[in-house]
């Protein structure tokens, strides 16, 4: 029996729905205030999967839903660590929405040690780039960032999580 094969397109869903998350947080080691950050951007019971910076045509950008406990989410993100008290860190993450429907997204991130409107500035700019180097008409950039000073050992997060709906 020959069966005829199905175009690979037919052997992924791609993710339909996209969220902007970010978090930042205090911990007894490094990954414990990673863990923390995830916690308090609403992500902290679910695997990420860390992805490259493309969102797929026509998804949609809605608040976070409830995710089931360890679920295997596609997740663009940016995150840093530091151990300096009094230092202020920050991450970002930015989606440059096209005017052509039919094109993907661009996802950026940042983290730096800068305050929270630096790093949304940085990631917003680099969405832009991105679609200049593509020579891509822009419709919009969402954004979201967040800072942290650290008291001990801080981190902070800003992440994209992607899913089907």
């Amino acid at each position: 029996m020959n069966k005829e094969i199905s175009p690979i397109h037919s052997y992924f869903k791609l993710p339909n729905t996209i969220s902007l998350v970010a978090g930042s947080s205090e911990g007894k080691t490094p990954l414990n205030a990673f863990d923390g950050a995830l916690l308090d951007a609403g992500i902290g019971n679910v695997n990420l999967i860390r992805i490259s910076s493309i969102m797929p045509p026509k998804a949609e950008i809605v608040p976070l839903p409830k995710l089931p406990m360890g679920a295997l989410v596609p997740t663009a993100y940016g995150y840093i660590i530091s151990e300096t008290p009094g230092e202020t860190i920050s991450a970002a993450i930015s989606i440059a929405i096209p005017k052509d429907e039919d094109l993907c997204g661009l996802i950026m991130e940042f983290e730096g040690v800068c305050g929270k409107k630096e790093a949304e500035e940085k990631v917003r700019e680099m969405a832009k780039i991105g679609f200049e180097m593509r020579g891509w008409e822009l419709k919009e950039i969402k954004s979201i960032a967040v800072e942290h000073t650290v008291e001990k050992l801080g981190c902070a997060f800003a992440a994209a999580a992607l899913w089907y709906k």
